[in-house]
């Protein structure tokens, strides 16, 4: 028996109210808050979104500001290469689709920093077309309620994709629903430390509940390196430093944000590698122009 039913019915009643899933929310902030959304909390996403929005509603308006501006109005929601991608698909969709976010899945896989799942997310969220759109929570629920496994083997594109496929429905809007649906309970019921499989409307029809809850175990991710002390954090403080200054910054002043001279030469060797900072020793650091 497909879960589809009872999870779209469950979404209907419960979902949570999003921008992105509000009325006439538009294509381009859909792809904003995709970008936002990767590896980033919803509650920390919502009030960047809102003000990128206000200041840039539409791609031909980031476009014609300087990459830098976008990487100092991503703030700290972490990953900023992800605000240069941001910047380098909105000049695409200007140059390439007259400032329209195209809906065609290869057209959107084309653009700067967007991959499987934003460009599928993108044409089922905002233009309604039929694709299986595959995230974390997504893989979750499929292992536990279709598969009957505790966890989500490593991701696999073609896996994943195909086995999203296998549950979604034919009908246009249900298909849409259910992807969200299913991302939905993922994301605040079938979480993955603490299923509340009490509170989950497919409990009736879960493979894991029904096999007794056995352990996965099978291959796994690698561990997600911790965030305090790392080259990440170093980054993201010399970006702090950068973001607060609308002249080049010295590299004395750089040297003040981290103690251990060898990292922080470190992560700014990386930042001037992935364009985030330009600049020199002689001239300062700042924001890419």
């Amino acid at each position: 028996m497909s879960i589809v039913p009872a999870v779209n019915a469950w979404f209907r009643a419960n979902g949570r109210d999003l921008p992105w899933r509000r009325p006439g929310f538009t294509a381009w902030g859909t792809l904003v808050s995709e970008f936002m959304l990767q590896q980033t909390p919803v509650a920390r996403v919502i009030p960047r979104l809102e003000a990128w929005l206000t200041r840039w509603p539409t791609p031909s308006d980031l476009a014609a500001v300087p990459s830098g501006e976008a990487v100092r109005a991503w703030g700290r929601l972490g990953y900023p290469r992800r605000a240069l991608h941001l910047h380098a698909a909105a000049v695409a969709i200007t140059e390439r689709h007259d400032g329209v976010v195209p809906q065609d899945v290869g057209e959107l896989l084309a653009l700067p920093g967007v991959g499987d799942y934003t460009a599928r997310a993108i044409a089922v969220f905002a233009y309604g077309h039929r694709h299986p759109v595959v995230d974390t929570n997504v893989r979750r629920v499929i292992a536990r309620a279709v598969k009957g496994d505790a966890e989500p083997s490593p991701p696999s594109a073609t896996r994943d994709l195909a086995a999203m496929e296998t549950v979604l429905p034919a009908d246009l809007e249900e298909s849409r629903v259910a992807n969200a649906a299913i991302m939905e309970l993922g994301a605040v019921i079938c979480t993955a430390r603490s299923p509340r499989c009490d509170a989950c409307p497919i409990a009736g029809l879960c493979a894991w509940r029904a096999a007794g809850y056995p352990t996965y175990l099978g291959a796994r991710r690698p561990a997600q390196k911790r965030f305090e002390g790392s080259d990440r954090q170093v980054r993201g403080l010399i970006l702090g430093e950068l973001r607060a200054s609308d002249v080049p910054v010295t590299r004395a002043e750089l040297d003040s944000v981290w103690p251990d001279r060898a990292q922080r030469a470190r992560a700014l060797l990386g930042l001037l590698a992935d364009g985030l900072v330009t600049g020199s020793a002689a001239e300062g650091y700042q924001l890419p122009s």
